[in-house]
């Protein structure tokens, strides 16, 4: 039996450059990096050193507060540097990889045999654990927090998003396996969701969910606000799908498989496609001859909610696609591109440009540019027509940025993650970082009432 969810506020914004449907391998970067900047909130405690050998899911560093969580190598070779900022701060430890991929063996044994416990300690001692991210905060879940359950969103809605069904289509056996290990863990509360006729709908031992409508309807937050929303003292714990395959791989293999698949598209793109690549891998070894300008913004992510990159940085841990699209620095003649221009090939949330009478299936290329500066936030009832949540949104990002908790906790901050309001961010004229005050938000929310 499944439920269905219908999103229909929201917003699909469709850009240029979409994978085609074809997976390459290249070679593991000569160099690959761990960043604790990937983990929100991590104060991480080194256990090897410059120098030392590693062997894909030798641990690295683990949680100061939480010794239990623990993050592993992606790949095998030696610990060419650990990169530090002010205060001796850990940024990076870059690895030098080797041709050999030696893999540590885990102790495995077949999911049915297995209790709870040690499922718990097997995704723990071999890294996946950093995988799975609670809500409240939007961080790495806590082991010793019990979940309301664990959602999984199948597909993602976010513009030029990876197609899972694609990735995983000879690894669905994996991903049951995963499931079937994820419904130990949770006690049979596995939430999953789907598009209508996606092979996902096939898994079982988990809670279906059929999902329908616009972005952000492939948003984890969004279905777990449909599904069963979090309350102050409750926890849900969520994981990618692809993350959710690598589980089954460890339980057939023993091994850690610290590579994944990854979309990389964009307008500035010649050629998107799904390539093949180890978690941390360096940019430029992924796009090498493969990006048509220079005046180019790197993202790790989707454009909504990623993160900027030089050339020579790394794949975040937590992103599944690179995008690559114009600048947006240059001046735009004010007659024809500029503010007077007519918009013909402008794409808006409105009807401002004449572009909304064209096909839903036209694209667009757009650039970084925000066309403003910040200036006063005000009710505008712009938000509201993007959020599919029953929540306000402009109330809570008031309340975000004024630090008012009673205020931030009457109005749901315990359900919402930065990213749920990445299109609020993407639509509000006042050209406000709004993810970056619910992220503060929710900081405080932790220091104070948890």
């Amino acid at each position: 039996m499944s439920n269905t969810i219908s999103i229909r506020k929201g917003l699909n914004i469709r850009l240029v450059g979409e994978s085609t449907k074809e997976i390459k391998d290249i070679p593991v970067s000569n160099t690959v990096c761990l960043s604790p900047l990937d983990f929100h909130g991590l104060i991480p405690k080194l256990v090897i050193k410059e120098g030392e050998s590693v062997q894909v899911g030798d641990v690295i560093f683990h949680d100061k507060k939480n010794e239990r969580i623990k993050f592993v190598s992606p790949t095998s070779g030696k610990i060419k540097q650990i990169v530090r900022a002010e205060k001796r701060k850990i940024v990076q430890i870059l690895i030098e990889s080797d041709s050999k991929q030696t893999c540590k063996k885990f102790e495995v044994k077949k999911v049915a045999d297995t209790s709870k416990e040690e499922v718990l300690d097997l995704l723990l001692n071999s890294g996946i654990w950093p995988s799975i991210k609670q809500r409240p905060l939007d961080i790495v879940a806590d082991p010793s927090n019990e979940p309301k359950g664990i959602f999984i969103s199948s597909f993602d809605s976010s513009p030029l998003a990876p197609d899972y069904s694609f990735i995983l289509k000879e690894k669905m056996d994996q991903v049951q396996i995963g499931l079937n290990a994820l419904n130990q863990l949770a006690s049979g509360k596995i939430h999953l969701s789907s598009r209508k006729n996606s092979d996902f709908t096939k898994m079982q031992n988990v809670i279906h969910h059929n999902v329908d409508g616009i972005h952000p309807a492939g948003n984890i937050g969004t279905q777990i606000h449909h599904i069963n929303p979090v309350n102050k003292g409750e926890f849900a714990w969520s994981i990618n799908i692809q993350d959710v395959a690598a589980i089954g791989q460890l339980f057939e293999t023993g091994c850690l498989d610290g590579k994944k698949c990854i979309a990389v598209g964009g307008s500035e793109i010649k050629h998107p496609a799904y390539y093949n690549i180890h978690s941390g891998s360096l940019l430029s070894d992924i796009l090498k001859d493969n990006v048509v300008g220079e005046n180019v913004r790197y993202i790790s992510g989707n454009v909504l909610t990623g993160d900027q990159k030089s050339a020579n940085g790394y794949i975040g841990f937590y992103h599944n696609q690179i995008t690559v699209i114009p600048e947006g620095n240059e001046y735009k003649f004010f007659l024809t591109k500029g503010w007077l221009g007519l918009g013909f090939d402008k794409f808006s949330n409105s009807r401002l440009f004449p572009t909304f009478l064209l096909p839903k299936s036209k694209r667009f290329t757009l650039d970084t540019n925000t066309n403003g500066e910040e200036r006063a936030f005000v009710v505008t009832g712009e938000l509201e027509k993007v959020f599919p949540f029953d929540i306000l949104p402009m109330h809570l990002t008031k309340a975000a940025i004024t630090e008012d908790i009673d205020g931030m906790e009457n109005l749901g901050i315990y359900e919402v993650a930065p990213e749920d309001f990445a299109l609020c961010e993407y639509v509000c004229t006042t050209k406000i970082n709004i993810q970056e005050k619910i992220r503060h938000g929710l900081d405080l929310i932790a220091s104070e009432c948890m």
